[in-house]
């Protein structure tokens, strides 16, 4: 199995909530969410962004507004709509539970049917 792949899978399965996560703080710019991302190690390309905006504004969870820029073209500011945030609020809960539930599986010692330095076995009463 490849771990690159699998650590992969594991971080492309957060990025929908990340992403509504720093929008709901406020409008955002897609190179600052980018931005964000990195920050928080979860390496996020452009390639991968902009999809997924799209995706979450058809859904009616974003909605954006044009800013002109001092600079270069106008730039595309998201935030969240109503739907948006309720959306968020759902998947926020839904991630705590999970999280905690993951916590407490990887942090549980000597509970399961393994043997010390035994090969997964499980041992009969």
């Amino acid at each position: 199995m490849n771990i690159e792949n699998t650590q992969s899978q594991m971080k492309k399965g957060v990025f929908e909530f990340c992403i509504l996560s720093i929008i709901r703080r406020g409008e955002a710019y897609p190179s600052d969410i980018i931005e964000e991302m990195k920050k928080a190690d979860l390496n996020l390309l452009e390639g991968t962004l902009y999809p997924l905006l799209t995706r979450l504004k058809n859904a009616d969870l974003l909605s954006y507004r044009w800013v002109e820029s001092p600079s270069g073209p106008p730039r595309k500011y998201f935030s969240l709509t109503d739907k948006g945030l309720a959306f968020y609020a759902e998947l926020e809960a839904t991630w705590r539970g999970m999280a905690s539930s993951v916590e407490r599986v990887i942090n549980t010692e000597g509970e399961g049917t393994r043997e010390k330095g035994g090969e997964g076995t499980a041992v009969d009463s």
